[in-house]
Formats: C-alpha cells, sequence, structure tokens
C-alpha cells in the first residue's frame, strides 16, 4: 500500500451524490498523498473537468440525479482529446452496466465500498495510465510487409526480392500461421505485376463440388443455381496474380485441370470454351507435397508444375529476433498506441513455444490490448502458460528486456554473441558463421561490446581487427 511520502501527489475529481461517501472517499484520497476535489453531480464534474487545473484521474459514481449520470459523464469524458482514467464505483452492480462501463472506456467497474487497500491499488494502476505519454502512432505496414530482421526472415526477404518480378509460379511452404499470404502479396505488391489485383483463394474452405467453378468461372444455366456468368478467380486475376492457398487440400480431381490451366495458361469455364489468361500462380501449403506424392495423394507433374520457385516461411520458435518487433507491429495495427509490452510480457513472449507462429502472436497481442488496463500489458495480460521455452532458447530474464526495444535487442545481440564466441572456442569466423552475420561486422559489433577479451566465454579476443589474421582466427 503506497504511503503518502512516496507518492507523488495527483488531483483526484470523486464524483458522487451522496455526502458521507464522498467525503469518506476524500479522505482516503487525502491519506494516500493526493489532493482530492470533489463534485456532488455529473454537470459539477463537467464543469470542474473544464475549469482545469488538469485531473489526474476520476472516482465516477453511478447512479446520479440529473442530466448527466455516471454513464452519460464517463461518455462526455472519453470523447475529449486527453481523457483521465476513469473508475466508476457502484452500490448496484449488474452484468448490462459492468459491460457498458468498460465498453465506453473505464479504467475499471467497482462495488461499494471500496476499501483502503483497493483503492490505493486502483489508483496505483490509473495514475501511471495518466503519467504515460502517447507516443506518435507510426504509419501500420501494408498488409504485404514481411516483418523481421531474423537471419530465416531475410532469406525469405532476399527470395521475395529475386522472385517477384518474374512470371514463375512460386510454392510457399511452411507451418500454419507463419504468414505465407503475407508472402504472397509481398511477392505481388513488390513485382511488376503490382497494379493488377491480387485474388486469394483457399482452397481448402470451398467444397469440391464448387472449386472448380470457383476457380474457371462457369456460364449462366450451365448447372443449377447458375443465374449468371461468372469469370471466376483465374479470370478475375488477370494481369495480377493468383493465390491458391493450402493447394495440398486440393481434391484429385481438381489437380489434373489446376494442372492443365497452369501449363497452357488457358481455363475453362463450367459450360463454356477455353479462355486464354495472363496471370501470376503463387500457392501455399502446410502440407508436405513430397510425402504426399509419393503416398499417392497428390500428383508428381502438379507437384513439379508448382515447386519453380520454392519459400519456405519459418516457424517463430525459429525467429526469436522478429518476436518482439511483430508484437510491437500488431499492437500498433489494432490501435494500441499508448500501451505498450512491459518487460515481464516481453519475457513471456519470448519463452513461449508459438505452436501457432504469427497467427497465434497475433491474436495474444490484441487479446491482451483489448483487456490490459494499464499504460503497460504485464504477463498476466497475455495469458499464456508459463511453463515451456523454444527448443534450444534459455528462459530469459525479465531484466533483460527492460527500457526501451533497442536496448532489449542490443543485449540479446550481445548474448548471442558472447555465446558463439564460447561455443566456437574464440574462432571469430566459425563465431561469424554460426550468427549468421560477416567477419567485419562481427569484429564490429565485438568492439561495440567491449568483448575484445570475453570473460563470459573464457576467450581472449584480442586482435579481432587485425585485417591480416588468418580464416581461422
Amino acid at each position: 500500500m503506497a504511503r503518502p511520502s512516496d507518492t507523488v501527489p495527483a488531483r483526484i475529481l470523486i464524483v458522487d451524490d451522496d455526502p458521507a461517501l464522498r467525503e469518506g472517499l476524500a479522505e482516503t484520497v487525502g491519506d494516500l498523498g493526493h489532493h482530492p476535489v470533489l463534485a456532488a453531480s455529473g454537470a459539477e464534474a463537467l464543469a470542474r473537468l473544464a475549469a482545469g487545473p488538469a485531473i489526474a484521474a476520476v472516482l465516477l459514481d453511478l447512479r446520479m440525479p440529473g442530466e448527466f449520470d455516471g454513464m452519460a459523464v464517463l461518455q462526455r469524458l472519453r470523447a475529449g482529446p486527453r481523457p483521465p482514467p476513469v473508475a466508476v464505483l457502484t452500490a448496484y452492480a449488474s452484468a448490462e452496466n459492468t459491460i457498458e462501463a468498460m465498453r465506453l472506456g473505464a479504467y475499471d467497474h467497482l462495488t461499494k465500498p471500496v476499501g483502503r487497500a483497493d483503492l490505493a491499488g486502483l489508483l496505483g494502476g490509473m495514475l501511471a495510465l495518466s503519467a504515460s505519454q502517447a507516443p506518435e502512432v507510426p504509419a501500420p505496414a501494408p498488409a504485404s510487409a514481411l516483418i523481421g530482421s531474423s537471419e530465416a526472415m531475410r532469406r525469405v526477404q532476399k527470395a521475395v526480392g529475386l522472385a517477384a518480378d518474374s512470371d514463375a509460379t512460386v510454392l510457399l511452404q511452411g507451418e500454419t500461421g507463419t504468414g505465407k499470404e503475407v508472402a504472397a502479396r509481398a511477392l505481388h505488391a513488390h513485382g511488376r505485376r503490382q497494379a493488377g489485383p491480387f485474388v486469394p483463394v483457399n482452397c481448402a474452405a470451398i467444397p469440391p463440388d464448387l472449386l472448380e467453378s470457383e476457380l474457371f468461372g462457369h456460364l449462366r444455366g450451365a448447372f443449377t443455381g447458375a443465374t449468371q456468368d461468372r469469370p471466376g478467380a483465374f479470370r478475375e486475376a488477370d494481369g495480377g496474380t493468383l493465390f491458391l492457398d493450402e493447394i495440398g487440400d486440393m481434391p484429385p480431381s481438381m489437380q489434373a485441370k489446376i494442372l492443365r490451366a497452369l501449363q497452357e495458361r488457358v481455363v475453362t469455364p463450367v459450360g463454356g470454351r477455353p479462355v486464354p489468361v495472363t496471370v501470376r500462380v503463387v500457392a501455399a501449403t502446410h502440407r508436405d507435397l513430397p510425402r504426399l506424392v509419393a503416398e499417392g495423394g497428390f500428383r508428381q507433374d502438379l507437384f513439379y508444375r508448382l515447386n519453380v520457385v520454392p519459400i519456405t516461411l519459418p516457424p517463430l520458435r525459429e525467429r526469436l529476433a522478429d518476436i518482439l518487433p511483430l508484437a510491437e507491429h500488431f499492437l500498433s495495427v489494432c490501435g494500441a498506441g499508448q500501451k505498450r509490452l512491459g518487460a515481464e510480457a516481453a519475457a513471456a513472449l519470448m519463452r513461449h513455444p508459438w505452436p501457432g507462429n504469427v497467427r497465434e502472436l497475433r491474436n495474444v497481442i490484441e487479446r491482451a490490448a483489448v483487456l490490459a488496463r494499464g499504460a503497460v500489458i504485464g504477463a498476466e495480460d497475455l495469458g499464456l502458460s508459463t511453463s515451456g521455452s523454444p527448443s534450444g532458447m534459455p528462459d530469459i530474464l525479465p531484466a533483460w528486456l527492460d527500457g526501451d526495444l533497442p536496448g532489449a535487442v542490443a543485449r540479446l545481440e550481445e548474448a548471442m554473441i558472447r555465446r558463439a564466441l564460447r561455443e566456437s572456442g574464440g574462432n571469430r569466423a566459425r563465431a561469424a558463421k554460426s550468427l549468421g552475420i560477416q567477419r567485419q561486422l562481427l569484429y564490429a559489433k565485438i568492439e561495440r561490446y567491449g568483448l575484445r577479451d570475453d570473460p563470459v566465454s573464457g576467450y581472449p579476443t584480442e586482435g579481432v581487427l587485425n585485417p591480416d589474421a588468418g580464416p581461422d582466427d
């Protein structure tokens, strides 16, 4: 519990039409080291807020007479440019008013009476939120942004760049949730077909008897229910990119027709005649296509036709350096500009094995952004299991991740360099190779982090900047 001597005094607006409750809250707020400002009605509260000086937090009664009850005051406050955090206090809590208060942006919804310890904790959280400054929110990255600086993602980015202008068919492979559609959109956005359409089709989500019509189109009257002509995805993507997601789930009856379309660049609508198309095809699957071919579940000739430019998306557990940048990106995308990851939350993200990959990370961050009531997202807001860590990844102490993101990345980078030097026995060429970086870059980082004599690895690194050093020096 906070003591007045430990507390930076703040102006707390107490809004309640009951004089006894109002005075009781004011006494406790004063004992906690803050300055209570009293209002007996919603209208008086709005007037005090407009007159200033600034209010750091509001304790708001729900049921009050007059034009402005608690909900009306809350709505007015939250509509302002920089509203203070508001806690709704009521003796008549219900599911309806609880949900409505939280929907309108209340920091919390509590039932009267509120004990001293609970009030101290409540004010601590509210004032931390009030003191946080809303950072400048960067523009969200486009849907085609392949975020990540890990070596695994850099390989993907380079492959996308090399293949973007080509008309060659690309096969994207990787576990579910690794971002295959994002890679497909990047191929389209950075290629010479970017002005054309990007048409995604999930082959696993369309019933087999409708897939042919979905892809190739049909003429009116071709079958029962065909009341008008439909061009189909191939023709809709003409001049652009057709993304065939989950092609490994395509039924065998369709595989031969897709093979012909890819070979001849001609599609035949149901009930119609062949039509030429000019389209770039990008396919994706989470399945092991070579194994499906061996088992007879996928045509070998279609696999070879698709596998012209193979690109494999790495699982998130192999992209540890990308986890925090991705989390920050998803925070900005979901409009949580005032919220940031705390050290314990960042550590929990790094420890989690991410079986659902990037998609799971996005869902976790979006949930935390909705449910976290403070400016700092804590580990408890993420809802992750506390057991387990990625394979080969030791638990990361929250202290590593204190401060801002660049500082955390620098500490992680230094630790990885120390480990690489230790595991290579001080051989910097092998250490650079294991880290996936050039030797000269490793030398520069050794110098930056003061690792010429690395006490952690136990191997001296004197002379690392010697240009005459041999390849294994």
